[in-house]
């Protein structure tokens, strides 16, 4: 066994030797140590062999080592056929003038950047808060308990785990809450999820920037005026707004605050669906729960909380028709936001 051993040790490094390509290599391996293969011979050879323990030991050396000789010998192949490869290739030339497609950021997130802007500079906090949250946060949180009709309003998508995609930047509002305490100007923008049909001015995927700011002696009157002046710093002008009122159980008293449609001028398109006007931010003043619930005193502190539809505003600023152009992936509808 041990000569047969050693015959079959020199006769590999002499194949290998005179190997030269890959496909040769494949073949010793497979006629070394393939299933029928002279490995395999030996081991079928040991039930005629005294000392079976040593003979093992010495045939597992021998399969060992070829193992480690053709693995080196395919590294080394493979390494030659890069190389051949970049030889071959033909050389890069940098004279050579080429085109380059520069990128453009999305309408939304300049419409988001320009918002954000407009609030730093009135003082609040800019916060980013999780796309993915619980029940609580969501609606718990916000005077929305289980089973109440308003959440009808909010088609959600909810994940295995109990969990569920954010249906409105309202979400954060505990958390910041508890995060600040009061006095408190925060905002915080996001995506935001619902499972509804989608048209000219409805998405399943859609952008909300929420504030809040909570301070003694705070009152609608300050909600108009921070919004007012939001807009007219992002249009560069007077906007006409209207308040309607509005149920929202977060807030108490709630209204809808409406910008009147720049598509159209106000003349009714389908994007304002032929009203002239746009639903742009639901508002109003929070509701006490809703500030106990982030501990915040009654007593002492009231405040105003809004959520500004993202998305919307950007179809105001730019002039998109169609809120489906935003997420088609449409390079000819997106192109135009380079030179901003």
């Amino acid at each position: 066994m041990k000569a047969r051993i050693e015959e079959l040790r020199l006769s590999f490094k002499a194949a290998l030797a005179e190997c030269k390509s890959g496909a040769e290599l494949e073949e010793i391996r497979i006629a070394y140590l393939g299933k029928k293969g002279h490995i395999a011979e030996l081991m079928k050879g040991l039930r005629d062999v005294a000392d079976k323990k040593e003979a093992g030991q010495l045939i597992n050396g021998l399969k060992t080592e070829i193992e480690a000789a053709i693995a080196e010998a395919d590294e080394q192949f493979k390494r030659a056929a890069i190389e051949a490869q970049v030889r071959s290739a033909k050389k890069y030339n940098p004279t050579l003038v080429t085109e380059r497609e520069l990128g453009s950021y999305h309408p939304i997130t300049l419409a988001t950047r320009e918002v954000c802007d407009v609030f730093l500079g009135m003082g609040f906090t800019v916060e980013n808060f999780d796309e993915i949250v619980d029940d609580y946060q969501c609606f718990e949180a916000l005077n929305i308990p289980k089973h109440h009709p308003a959440r009808d309003m909010q088609d959600t998508y909810y994940l295995d785990n109990g969990q569920l995609l954010k249906t409105h930047t309202s979400a954060a509002q505990n958390s910041i809450m508890k995060k600040y305490g009061a006095p408190l100007r925060a905002i915080f923008p996001g995506r935001c999820f619902r499972n509804e049909s989608t048209d000219a001015c409805h998405e399943n995927t859609f952008f909300q920037m929420e504030g809040m700011m909570i301070d003694e002696n705070i009152s609608i009157s300050n909600l108009i005026y921070f919004m007012k002046t939001m807009l007219s710093e992002v249009f560069q002008r007077d906007v006409k707004v209207r308040l309607r009122p509005g149920f929202f159980p977060f807030v108490e008293p709630g209204f809808e605050l409406d910008i009147n449609c720049a598509i159209c001028g106000g003349e009714g398109c389908p994007s304002c669906k032929n009203s002239g006007w746009l639903e742009l931010c639901p508002c109003g003043m929070i509701h006490p729960r809703v500030l106990e619930e982030g501990g915040i005193d009654t007593e002492k502190y009231t405040g105003f909380a809004f959520g500004l539809g993202l998305t919307r505003l950007a179809m105001m600023k730019y002039g998109v028709k169609d809120i489906r152009d935003f997420n088609s992936g449409s390079l000819k509808s997106l192109s135009q936001f380079k030179s901003i």
